[in-house]
């Protein structure tokens, strides 16, 4: 069944908003003094959430960049004051990213203008977004990703890659 002339402006419309969201976002990251590409950084830090901070490759995941670039970019962040790395408590080997002080209170200044926008956006274009929900490949795991829906449902609503295996205790 061919597609109708309002599921292309549909189209049309998110992917113009989501150009002219970023272009805004580019220029809000540049005139609070950062590159872009570290605004992406210090979100995808404090984004992470309560769970352990996360790793470069954690990181790497979220940006959609390879190990190696975030390793640089979050050098670059380091140098600038935004970021620390520090060894998990728990594994040594580890070592998981966090924000400086300096680093926090700038995304949240950029955060508070990005949320503004968004709900800007959201009353411009409340019929482009309907059925979208941001979905995260588990870090390490190749292959396609689930949506949202099977992320939840796997595992009574915890979200794991379909290669996980996990054991179930035998009563």
């Amino acid at each position: 069944m061919p597609l109708s002339n309002a599921s292309y402006a549909r189209l049309l419309a998110l992917r113009t908003g989501l150009r002219h969201f970023e272009r805004w976002s580019e220029r809000q990251a540049r005139a609070a003094g950062l590159t872009p590409a570290q605004h992406q950084l210090l979100l995808a830090i404090r984004g992470h959430g309560d769970r352990p901070a996360p790793t470069i490759g954690e990181v790497a995941d979220y940006l959609l960049l390879r190990h190696h670039s975030v390793v640089g970019l979050v050098d670059r962040a380091e140098a600038a004051g935004l970021v620390y790395r520090a060894r998990d408590s728990f594994d040594h080997r580890i070592v998981r990213l966090h924000l400086t002080e300096a680093g926090a209170l700038r995304l949240e200044a950029l955060s508070a203008l990005h949320l503004e926008e968004l709900d800007r956006l959201a009353l411009e274009l409340p019929d482009a977004w309907t059925g979208l929900a941001p979905v995260q490949r588990p870090h390490g795991f190749a292959g396609p990703v689930a949506d949202a829906d099977q992320l939840g449902a796997r595992q009574g609503g915890a979200a794991q890659h379909p290669k996980v295996a996990t054991k179930q205790k035998v009563k």
